[in-house]
């Protein structure tokens, strides 16, 4: 919340979007939030697609979408139980396509222009020093997506 409101000035008049401490988002919610934005941030645990059902995302056209910032890979000892209980109704194609590469693939398929997204696992204050960065570099100093990227990798 902190960096959302040290950030709320810089063109960000017009975001919207759903606090998963309040609530913890519907099908329609992120459909509604990815077809309706020009970027999208994703700040939250494990995998962002074990929040969203794979069916309902690669029948989607989101071509208004340029940017999908994915800081997720957050495990805690909640966040764990949770993933692993729904994790072993899934197969193993399925559990396959929940990956890094394979999540950024198929939101490109969508439509979506760029893809920001983790690798491996992470923490929740690892996270927030990264979209500090990112949104420093995006919004503060007008930088590209390649080179905040770029500044992220050092």
């Amino acid at each position: 919340k902190e960096i959302l409101e040290k950030y709320h000035d810089l063109f960000t008049l017009q975001w919207e979007g759903v606090i998963g401490s309040m609530c913890a988002p519907r099908q329609a919610e992120w459909e509604q939030l990815l077809t309706n934005c020009s970027a999208f941030l994703f700040y939250g645990m494990e995998r962002f697609m074990s929040h969203v059902l794979l069916d309902w995302l690669v029948a989607m056209n989101i071509p208004k979408c340029r940017l999908v910032i994915l800081l997720d890979l957050v495990r805690s000892q909640e966040s764990y139980q949770r993933i692993t209980n729904s994790d072993i109704h899934k197969s193993c194609l399925r559990l396959a396509l929940e990956r890094p590469t394979e999540t950024a693939m198929l939101l490109s398929l969508t439509g979506i222009g760029s893809v920001i997204a983790m690798q491996w696992y992470t923490t929740l204050q690892e996270n927030a020093e990264r979209l500090e960065t990112l949104l420093e570099n995006l919004l503060s100093f007008g930088k590209t997506t390649g080179q905040t990227v770029h500044i992220l990798q050092k």
